[in-house]
């Protein structure tokens, strides 16, 4: 972990430096103080909502374990995705699991399979978005389209085995016993309650009706973001199109999947530079927009989290345990 940590930290520094490397920061400055305060609170205001609706969305794919009550849900994923931000080392991806064991009887396992499942929805989602853009927008840098590509290819194995498994339930089981009976006995016997709760943290693939308002609403998440840079884009006064800022949206999806620092800092802002200079934007005014771009979006997820901390408390020491024994 420790290892991790120290490369993720040094990752950041690369990138912070790619990223200020022959910047004149006077100019910096002035993208910074140029910036239109009423754009700044439509954006705002577009992330508070995207933050519901992700809560809106999770309790669907959850519903056919337990229905769980909206105000717990947002207060979860406040509290998960500030984790997120927050933890190293990826380990922020495992409080929404388990923070909603907590609130309801679904196991921590099944918990992680739906935010499988809503990695996939968003994956997908932003494929077709992307499908979209290629259509309408002059030629992209080849390493986008590769990047494109591969994601395209692992949504979509992941996509095959979260319908397959559920479906042949017994068989899949089996094959994965098998596997897991090779392990030494201590762990066999954890891992093979683990796999039984996993698949059914699948199971929003049996339902139609959720299926459909999943789809939906993981469109309508991505749209409202890319709308959210949109309106950044007005308030740098940046004459960009809507295209521009889905392209901008990718990119930055790219960047930040990226293990580094906690907070994203250093991958968000060269990604951010990346694709703004792709639509002609001079690299200092590009930091100027990453760096108030990182500022509001993680500041506002901090802000909801640290609301909602008291009523889901939780120590690292926790959450690393709880994940181990995969109750």
């Amino acid at each position: 972990m420790n290892k991790k940590i120290a490369a993720g930290v040094l990752l950041s520094a690369v990138l912070v430096y790619l990223s200020v490397r022959g910047i004149d920061f006077g100019k910096v400055a002035e993208g910074l103080h140029a910036v239109r305060g009423g754009y700044v609170l439509i954006f705002l205001t577009i992330i508070l909502i995207m933050q519901w609706l992700r809560s809106v969305r999770w309790g669907l794919m959850l519903s056919p374990l337990e229905r769980v009550d909206q105000l717990s849900l947002f207060s979860v994923t406040s509290v998960g995705f500030m984790a997120i931000t927050a933890l190293p080392a990826r380990l922020g991806e495992l409080a929404r699991p388990y923070l909603i064991t907590r609130k309801s009887r679904i196991k921590m396992p099944a918990a992680l399979g739906t935010i499988l499942v809503e990695r996939v929805f968003d994956s997908i989602a932003v494929l077709l978005i992307f499908a979209a853009v290629l259509t309408s927008t002059p030629a992209l840098p080849p390493w986008l389209i590769t990047s494109a590509v591969i994601v395209f290819g692992v949504t979509m194995a992941m996509l095959a085995v979260m319908i397959v498994m559920p479906a042949r339930r017994d068989a899949s089981l089996s094959v994965l016993n098998a596997l897991v009976n090779r392990l030494p006995v201590r762990f066999a016997g954890k891992l093979r309650a683990m796999l039984h709760h996993l698949l059914d943290g699948f199971a929003i693939f049996r339902h139609a009706k959720q299926l459909l308002m999943v789809c939906l609403l993981s469109l309508a998440i991505w749209i409202i973001d890319i709308l959210a840079v949109y309106s950044l884009f007005l308030a740098f006064d940046f004459r960009l199109s809507i295209m521009a800022a889905t392209v901008s949206v990718i990119i930055l999806l790219i960047g930040i999947a990226i293990p580094t620092a906690p907070g994203f800092i250093g991958n968000w802002h060269y990604a951010c530079i990346v694709g703004l200079t792709l639509f002609g934007i001079p690299r200092a005014e590009a930091l100027s927009f990453a760096i108030i771009y990182h500022f509001l979006s993680i500041g506002i997820i901090l802000i909801l989290g640290l609301i909602f901390l008291p009523f889901n408390k939780f120590s690292l020491l926790e959450l690393k345990r709880e994940a181990a024994a995969g109750q």
